[in-house]
């Protein structure tokens, strides 16, 4: 494949290792979506892949042209040839499958349509500074399902024999095994998400057993959520987002640990879809979080740029009758004769 000298401002979007994870989850969404279509069941029409594929890339390129151009810099998909703007679509391609695969808006496409939207979009307005550089916080798809879930009452989520509604006997389990091995794969050499893992996996363990003893859930069943593809899925494929998830091993698993912590109020108070309102509750707290930490650096920056200033202003006396000879700012010294 040929490819063009980048200019400088027209750099990759992603480091090579995270490029390289977005790629795998790319491909690995679409050969599961082309599997749930010819063998598992998927229920939503054969078409509305392609429509949320055409507007996630639409509203993506778009966004980044607008932002490109108030910014003055060239686009982040232009300068590497065909590859940076394939590179540039992965998390689009994802958002997209992910939300037609994951959301049931029975015949309604102009709401999927609306929710691919809201999720790619909301990249560009949900931003917190990490780094010195705005990031997006919150997880893209599991929001646009979220918004679509809490605006039209009458949609739902993908039904849990979407997955399997169409095979039976060791089928059955080959499906997750599968999933649990190439997420793992996938989260444990490239994304590094394997303590966000734990943390979920664990916490979400816990919360089931304390419901159990403390509300009358029935422990079995809160924990036979576990072994469903749809919980397999959003484990491996969905709340390790790179992107909108800590990176250090400890805020990682406070991140998953937190998400199930969530879950499992919202249980209680009998809240339906719980698990992704959970996520976008938990990714909203770490951006404020996020933007907290900037102000406060931003004010300790002030502080000591002010005692800086302060102290190169203290006039140097004479020693005899104490009339000022100098003043000291910075680096220059001004005599006054008196």
């Amino acid at each position: 494949m040929a490819e063009t000298t980048s200019p400088p401002d027209a750099a990759p979007r992603h480091s090579p290792k995270v490029t390289i994870a977005l790629r795998n989850f790319a491909v690995s969404i679409s050969v599961f979506n082309i599997v749930g279509y010819v063998l598992l069941g998927f229920e939503q029409p054969w078409l509305w892949p392609f429509v949320a594929l055409l507007t996630g890339y639409t509203v993506e390129i778009a966004l980044e042209t607008v932002s490109a151009k108030g910014e003055r810099r060239a686009p982040r998909y232009a300068g590497r040839g065909v590859r940076g703007v394939v590179e540039f679509l992965y998390p689009a391609h994802i958002t997209s499958l992910a939300m037609n695969m994951l959301i049931y808006v029975n015949d309604q496409l102009w709401v999927l349509i609306f929710g691919v939207v809201v999720a790619v979009g909301a990249k560009w307005v949900l931003r917190a500074p990490v780094r010195g550089r705005l990031r997006h916080y919150m997880n893209p798809s599991n929001f646009g399902i979220a918004v679509i879930l809490l605006l039209f009452p009458w949609a739902s989520i993908a039904p849990p024999y979407h997955f399997t509604e169409h095979i039976s006997g060791w089928v059955d389990w080959l499906i997750p095994a599968i999933i649990i091995v190439g997420g793992t794969m996938i989260n444990g050499k490239l994304t590094g998400r394997m303590w966000l893992i734990l943390g979920w996996v664990g916490m979400f363990a816990v919360q089931a057993i304390v419901r159990g003893l403390l509300f009358d859930t029935s422990i079995p069943a809160a924990l036979g959520m576990m072994t469903g593809v749809a919980f397999v899925l959003f484990t491996n494929y969905m709340i390790t987002d790179p992107g909108t998830s800590p990176s250090k091993p400890a805020a990682q698993v406070a991140f998953g640990a937190g998400v199930a912590a969530v879950y499992g109020v919202l249980m209680v108070a009998h809240i339906a879809y719980g698990i992704f309102l959970a996520t976008a509750i938990v990714c909203l707290i770490r951006g404020m979080f996020l933007w907290g930490v900037h102000f406060v650096h931003k004010s300790q920056q002030r502080f000591e740029a002010q005692q800086r200033a302060e102290a190169a202003a203290v006039p140097v006396l004479d020693g005899t009758n104490n009339t000022p000879v100098a003043l000291v700012a910075g680096e220059d010294r001004k005599t006054v004769r008196t």
